[in-house]
C-alpha cells in the first residue's frame, strides 16, 4: 500500500435498518470517529422494527450523526476523498434514507460516491482491530437477516460455501426470545439469561442438511423450542427460562461453530472470522476460540461495538472497493435484496 493510500478519507453512512450510523476512517484501518444512534428503545414497545419509524427516525438523526461524525475526526467534507454508504440489503426506507443523503453530501462536495454491500461492511470489521488480517479467510457471517459461510478471497470478493436454507441464527434468537417473554432484542436477551443456565438441562436437535455439510438451517430448532414452552404450559411444568436460553444457545453455538471449523479446514484456511450482529454473542465468541485453538486455525473477530450496525465497517468496506476503483452515479438506488457478491 502506498503512502497516498493510507491517507484515504471515508465518509462512510450506515442506515439499514435501526442505526443511524456515520463514520470517518482513514486508509481503510484507522477509525476517526464512529457515531451510532440506535432506535431500539423506539422498538422494544412494538417486540420488533418498525421500517416507516425507523425510516423517519433516520430522516431526523442524519445530519446531526453526519456533523458529528466529522466533528469527533476533526476534519471537514473538503478533507474527505469520498462518500461510502449502504445501499442493500436492509429495510428499504431506512436505506433510501442513507442514500439519499450520501449522493446529496457527494454531489455538492464534488466526492466520489462508493456504495457498499452492507455484508461485506460486516466482513470488513475484523480488520478495524487486526491490522495482519488479511485475504483470504474463512468468515461466518452471523445476524439478524443473514447466515452466510464464506471464503473470502480477496478484498470484497467472497465465495458463498454455506447459508441458512431457512431463519438466520439471529431470527431464531429474536423468536425464542419473544416465546419465553424476554423481549426485544432477542440476542443479547438470550446471551445474558443463558450465562445462568445450564447448557445440558434441554436436549435440542442439531440439524444437517443433506448433501450440503455448510449449509444451515434453524427453523426445526426453533419449532422443538416452541414445541417444549407449548408442552410445558399444557401440562403445568415450570419453565426455567435460564435453562432453556442456554440449551437452545448452545445447539445454534454448536452448529456455527463446527460447520465454521470443517470448512476451514476442507479449504485449506489458515485462519477464521465471524461477522455480524449475533458475533457479539459470549458463547460464540469462546466456543469458536476454543475450537480454532484445538484446530490450529487464528480466530478473529471484531469488538461488539463493530458487531452490530455500524459506519465504521462500511468506511472500511468503502476504502478497499474505492480502491478497486467502484465509483457509483447519481442513480445508485436502494436495492433491499441485494445478494452478496452482486453490484
Amino acid at each position: 500500500m502506498d503512502n497516498g493510500a493510507k491517507d484515504i478519507l471515508i465518509l462512510a453512512i450506515e442506515s439499514s435498518c435501526d442505526e443511524t450510523a456515520a463514520s470517518v476512517v482513514r486508509g481503510g484501518r484507522q477509525v476517526l470517529s464512529n457515531v451510532i444512534s440506535s432506535q431500539i428503545a423506539l422498538h422494544t414497545q412494538f417486540g420488533g422494527v418498525v421500517p416507516e419509524i425507523a425510516s423517519r427516525k433516520h430522516i431526523e438523526k442524519i445530519n446531526q450523526v453526519i456533523t458529528q461524525a466529522l466533528e469527533e475526526a476533526g476534519v471537514t467534507l473538503a478533507d474527505i476523498t469520498a462518500v461510502g454508504v449502504t445501499y442493500g440489503p436492509g429495510l428499504v426506507g431506512a436505506l433510501l434514507v442513507g442514500v439519499a443523503e450520501a449522493k446529496a453530501i457527494a454531489y455538492g462536495a464534488g466526492k466520489p460516491l462508493v456504495g457498499v454491500h452492507h455484508i461485506e461492511g460486516h466482513v470488513s470489521a475484523n480488520y478495524i482491530e487486526n491490522p495482519d488480517l488479511e485475504p483470504p479467510f474463512a468468515c461466518l457471517i452471523v445476524s439478524g437477516g443473514h447466515t452466510h459461510l464464506v471464503i473470502v478471497r480477496d478484498y470484497g470478493e467472497f465465495e458463498i460455501i454455506g447459508r441458512t436454507r431457512d431463519d438466520a441464527a439471529g431470527e431464531a434468537f429474536d423468536k425464542v426470545a419473544r416465546a419465553v417473554g424476554l423481549g426485544y432484542p432477542g440476542g443479547p436477551k438470550v446471551d445474558q439469561a443463558a450465562r445462568l443456565g445450564d447448557p445440558h438441562a434441554i436436549e435440542f436437535p442439531r440439524a444437517r442438511v443433506e448433501g450440503s455439510p455448510y449449509d444451515f438451517s434453524f427453523s426445526g430448532l426453533k419449532s422443538a423450542v416452541l414445541n417444549y414452552i407449548n408442552h410445558a404450559k399444557m401440562t403445568g411444568e415450570e419453565i426455567v427460562v435460564a435453562d432453556l436460553a442456554a440449551s437452545f444457545q448452545s445447539a445454534v453455538v454448536e452448529v456455527l461453530v463446527s460447520r465454521s471449523v470443517l470448512a476451514a479446514q476442507e479449504y485449506g484456511c489458515e485462519k477464521l472470522a465471524i461477522a455480524g450482529g449475533v458475533a457479539s454473542n459470549s458463547a460464540l465468541r469462546g466456543a469458536m476460540e476454543e475450537a480454532c485453538h484445538k484446530a490450529g486455525i487464528r480466530f478473529y473477530h471484531p469488538s461488539p461495538v463493530f458487531c452490530t450496525d455500524n459506519a465504521a465497517m462500511i468506511g472500511v468496506a468503502a476504502y478497499y472497493e474505492y480502491l478497486k476503483g467502484t465509483r457509483h452515479g447519481w442513480d445508485l438506488n436502494a436495492v433491499p435484496n441485494l445478494k452478496l457478491g452482486e453490484r
